[in-house]
């Protein structure tokens, strides 16, 4: 154990971070990156779904689908299943851990209290960076703003939409830590997640595209059976106006920049290509020196809304030159099921979306932070 952290004080060797991690983003991945900077090794909690239920309302994703896409990202090295909503001592003792590390956002209980108060009064607590812009909070909100159109008469739209966005009919629930606002990408956040290493000669380059949004286990399980196949796996990621193109409605939920964040914060992925074309060139392959170009099976073109689109064989070269392989994922999950679960449960997460606002601002006020 060597070195300072990010806050001036001395690394830890094994670290702590907890969290829901539901609908696993590139801000959660953002915060475990930090966190792993503070220690030699980063253990991971995540709350199982009673614990959530209780404290903060209905999850999307079930604890199983969310323990396999923490142990995914690429700064975690343990992930502690059933963890304690409230970060105790005990906890850091058992599994060994120096001490906590979490976002300079605040976490509440059910009945409004600090969940890292104990450690923070034993000095067992570290603090990082949250990442602006984006929560599950907000993203469950971008969701429901698809819905909107389907379930209010006209006049009322623009109403229901500025509702969606604010996630809150409460004017005076402002949370500094949950209000949504624009995520602004740089080029640092970028290099940040990169793994910033070309391919080495004797490397088998593997290829794949498509949107990556709303990151999910299908995506993460495809990943995983695609880097199978070589050694360098690069992820074309489709550009807003392409996805938008062949999926149409407000798609898709996350920009471009927020979805390469996504993908580059898992463990298969070592290269990304923005904006990548619809149809994989030879331009594409050849640049690359791509020997492999795999497709789920579980994924086609049933979904694709735009004729001109529906007309192209996205694969076509890679058949033709008999570098294509098709993979099954061994998930069923999608973007639109992903969606479907928080249509079909709108006003549950309406009202998680407004207890937890609502609970984060009284303590706020309370700070003088609003």
């Amino acid at each position: 154990m060597s070195g300072l952290a990010p806050d001036g004080l001395p690394k830890g060797n094994r670290v702590w971070a907890d969290g829901c991690y539901d609908m696993v983003h590139f801000g959660h991945a953002n915060q475990l990156r930090q966190a792993k900077q503070f220690g030699q090794k980063l253990i991971v909690g995540v709350h199982n779904d009673e614990e959530i239920r209780l404290h903060k309302g209905p999850p999307v994703f079930n604890e199983q689908e969310r323990y396999r896409m923490v142990a995914g990202i690429k700064w975690v090295d343990e992930v502690v299943e059933n963890a304690p909503y409230a970060t105790t001592v005990e906890t850091l003792d058992k599994y060994d851990c120096d001490f906590c590390v979490h976002g300079d956002d605040i976490t509440l209980t059910a009945d409004g209290k600090d969940t890292y108060q104990e450690v923070k009064d034993h000095q067992r607590y570290r603090e990082c960076k949250r990442t602006c812009g984006v929560s599950t909070t907000d993203l469950v909100g971008r969701m429901l703003l698809l819905t909107k159109n389907h379930h209010t008469q006209d006049e009322h739209i623009e109403q229901h939409v500025e509702r969606a966005r604010s996630l809150s009919t409460d004017n005076v629930a402002m949370s500094p830590w949950t209000r949504v606002s624009r995520f602004i990408p740089t080029t640092t956040t970028i290099l940040e997640f990169a793994e910033g290493r070309p391919p080495k000669p004797t490397d088998k380059v593997v290829y794949v595209t498509g949107s990556f949004d709303l990151f999910h286990i299908g995506h993460l399980a495809f990943l995983e059976k695609a880097k199978e196949f070589g050694d360098y796996l690069i992820v074309g990621i489709l550009s807003d106006q392409t996805v938008n193109q062949y999926k149409g409605s407000n798609h898709p939920i996350m920009s471009i920049h927020e979805r390469v964040l996504s993908v580059l914060a898992y463990k298969p992925v070592n290269e990304v290509v923005f904006g990548a074309p619809y149809e994989i060139t030879s331009d594409i392959l050849d640049q690359f020196n791509v020997q492999a170009v795999i497709n789920g099976f579980r994924d086609n073109n049933s979904s694709v809304v735009n004729s001109s689109l529906a007309s192209i064989d996205p694969f076509a070269e890679a058949k033709r030159r008999g570098i294509y392989h098709e993979v099954d994922s061994g998930s069923d999950m999608t973007t639109d099921l992903i969606i479907d679960r928080i249509i079909h449960h709108r006003l549950e997460y309406e009202t998680r979306n407004k207890k937890k606002e609502k609970k984060e601002a009284d303590v706020a006020k309370a700070m003088n932070l609003i």
